[in-house]
């Protein structure tokens, strides 16, 4: 097919800015390279190929080498180079992340939300926009299409990278669900120091093959016109008949694979691929088509002139204060107060995993944007703690349905499904399996609203059943929380019974951030002995519970001639304190603090309940060394000091590699009522 001479004109204008951008970096490199850039030279005519035929409601996953595909969307050089030296007005992150590194929601270009640097991760954000829009589809009276043409994704890969587990989890869904997508790989045939032969098994236009119902093909992405037709065939197909593609792209890098990696250092093969260079290829197909060596030098001459001016003008720019460093860390929550009937009159005491089924079926059936989706979530099962009970016969098996196995999918997926304005409601089976997720939760959940500067904030919450009980053994019954508490960027909750779990999941609903909920699966039925007060009235539906509201459930008046004591606890601790006190006979001698959400924490009210004690016990189920609850110790330790009669002490699980099977030896791993009686009299008698 031919191409018009005003899309040759645009080309090639575009290839020439990006490589002028790279010579200019190379001949300013001490100075441009204080902070790491790569550029795209070799790469620069896919990716022009791609860019230019982008439009405003697609959306885009560029990687760090497509500096080409940012300029052929309508970004300037000046607005790049803003990034490459990190300062404060980068459009894309405000000086926080690497050049090329975008994240844009500007209304005149393709949508890029925030992706990281770990190579490949961004494929399951990317498919999770695509899952999206295959969800928003099949709804269409609700979710009108309100532009002309449907739109698509595009996510940008190296052929490294295509060895990463999760592009196979990216592939696996892509393929299952036929979602409009389109996987660009740009094959150079290195890693870094690596190269193919050394590292890959296959190419991915070969690897593709395995993945029924993923169309490949392969091309020179060194060759304009092929590049160009053939991705606007395939960019047709997919706005038409809504499913994925694979383009392998084959292209030389001619410059380093970052300025912090220079390619004298290894390469060996420099010469051949300077033989593949685009930018001779493209200036003559250029004066084939009419345009003259003058015209062509017109070009290149303003373009460099532009690019030296930006540079010169990025140079002088401002750089961030130090008070930038604390935005944007969370979008803002409306959800700021305790709303709604938590105990109605004349209401029934249901269980724990009562509430959290009401809780999400009347989101679902007021939000058509709440969608659930886990392993074995879906109709037959409705969840292994039946947590998803009737909520797919209710609401259909495109809101409530199953995943494969595929923990960094579920959790990743969500960045794109937020992206597009839906809310998913997400579910790790075992806190043991939150493992392969944690890539995704931390890279891309977590840090999309700081690192995108506030532009793109994950809206989802992350159901996580944790905790042991009745011999789940060592792959059903740890304690994560440590872990997940160490990841920024996050909100996490975790109740100890059915009314508190509604109403934070309302809350964690109407919250703009990612949001983890773990759910102590001892306490969904209150099947353990002593774990009654897990039950609740059910809350109606407009009960909502904010973040960072600890609860003084068991309440004392400060008393000076008599030794009194405050335990600070959540999940299944807030049952053996409770349960403790009561055994000795204590209830007015010692305070129970609830925390109710660890992230945020409500320090003020923890520290509140200890200065009136004199004394604290801090219980949890995890492990006592190095975990959340013994930082909590030490902050209490330096906060209340003047008025401890006693240090703080702690109460854990043994620390022990795992949790054993034998009902025995789990029994002397956890604490329990009994444990905690016994440190509490030390406590009290120190």
């Amino acid at each position: 097919m031919n191409i018009s001479k005003d899309i040759l004109k645009k080309a090639f204008k575009n290839l020439v800015t990006a490589k002028a951008m790279t010579e200019i970096y190379e001949e300013n490199f001490k100075t441009v390279s204080k902070y790491v850039h790569a550029t795209s030279r070799g790469h620069e005519v896919i990716q022009t190929a791609v860019g230019m035929q982008l439009l405003p409601q697609d959306y885009a996953f560029p990687y760090y080498r497509d500096d080409s595909m940012l300029l052929s969307i309508g970004m300037k050089p000046y607005e790049l180079m803003l990034q490459v030296l990190a300062k404060k007005d980068d459009p894309f992150s405000g000086g926080r992340t690497y050049y090329s590194h975008p994240s844009l929601k500007d209304d005149d270009k393709p949508k890029i939300p925030h992706q990281s640097s770990a190579t490949g991760m961004q494929a399951i954000p990317a498919t999770g926009v695509a899952m999206g829009f295959w969800y928003k589809e099949s709804f269409k009276a609700e979710f009108k299409n309100e532009t002309s043409e449907s739109p698509i994704v595009v996510c940008s890969l190296g052929d490294a990278s295509v060895t990463e587990g999760e592009i196979a989890e990216a592939f696996q869904m892509a393929a299952l669900k036929q979602l409009p997508i389109l996987y660009l790989v740009q094959d150079n045939g290195w890693d870094i120091s690596a190269n193919a032969a050394e590292t890959r098994a296959q190419n991915a236009f070969e690897y593709a093959a395995g993945f029924h119902g993923l169309e490949a093909v392969s091309i020179d992405g060194t060759d304009f016109e092929e590049s160009y037709n053939t991705i606007q065939d395939v960019i047709s197909k997919i706005r038409e008949e809504r499913r994925p593609f694979l383009v392998h792209a084959k292209v030389p890098l001619l410059n380093h694979h970052t300025s912090g990696v220079r390619m004298e250092f290894y390469r060996d093969d420099l010469e051949e691929a300077r033989t593949r260079d685009p930018y001779p290829k493209l200036k003559k197909l250029l004066l084939e088509n009419d345009f003259s060596e003058k015209e062509l030098e017109e070009f290149e001459t303003e373009i460099k002139t532009e690019v030296k001016e930006s540079l010169e003008k990025a140079l002088k720019a401002e750089d961030p204060k130090s008070e930038d460093l604390f935005t944007h860390d969370f979008a803002p929550t409306e959800i700021t107060e305790e709303v709604g009937e938590r105990s109605p009159k004349g209401g029934e005491k249901v269980v724990m995993v009562d509430c959290a089924l009401f809780a999400i079926e009347e989101l679902m059936a007021k939000h058509q944007e709440c969608l659930l989706y886990g392993q074995d979530v879906g109709g037959r099962l409705g969840g292994v703690f039946r947590e998803a009970a009737t909520l797919a016969q209710k609401f259909g098996d495109n809101r409530v349905f199953n995943t494969p196995i595929q923990e960094a999918f579920i959790v990743g997926s969500t960045v794109g499904m937020s992206a597009v304005g839906l809310k998913p409601i997400v579910e790790v089976q075992f806190a043991d399996y939150i493992w392969p997720g944690l890539n995704q939760l931390f890279t891309e959940v977590s840090r999309s609203c700081y690192l995108s500067n506030g532009k793109w904030p994950v809206s989802m919450v992350l159901r996580v059943p944790i905790g042991a009980y009745g011999s789940g053994g060592p792959y059903h019954s740890s304690s994560v929380e440590s872990v997940v508490t160490n990841i920024r960027g996050l909100k996490i909750a975790y109740p100890s019974n059915g009314a508190d779990l509604k109403g934070l999941l309302k809350a964690a609903y109407y919250d703009p951030n990612p949001v983890v909920i773990f759910e102590h699966k001892g306490l969904y039925w209150s099947k353990v002995k002593g774990t009654k007060g897990a039950t609740s009235l059910m809350p109606d539906e407009d009960y909502i519970l904010p973040f960072g509201k600890a609860w003084v459930l068991q309440e004392i008046w400060k008393q000076e001639e008599e030794e009194t004591l405050s335990i600070i606890t959540y999940g299944m601790g807030v049952h053996w304190a409770m349960n403790a006190s009561e055994e000795l006979g204590m209830q007015d001698k010692i305070e129970v603090v609830d925390l109710r959400t660890l992230h945020p924490l409500d320090y003020e009210t923890v520290f509140k309940s200890v200065k009136k004690c004199g004394k604290c016990l801090v219980v949890t189920e995890e492990p006592s060394e190095n975990g959340f609850s013994r930082g909590l110790q030490g902050r209490i330790q330096e906060e209340c000091f003047q008025q401890l009669d006693a240090p703080v002490m702690l109460i854990g699980s043994e620390n022990m590699p795992a949790i054993p099977l034998n009902s025995v030896l789990e029994e002397t791993m956890i604490p329990s009522t009994e444990k905690v009686k016994q440190k509490i009299l030390e406590v009290l008698n120190y």
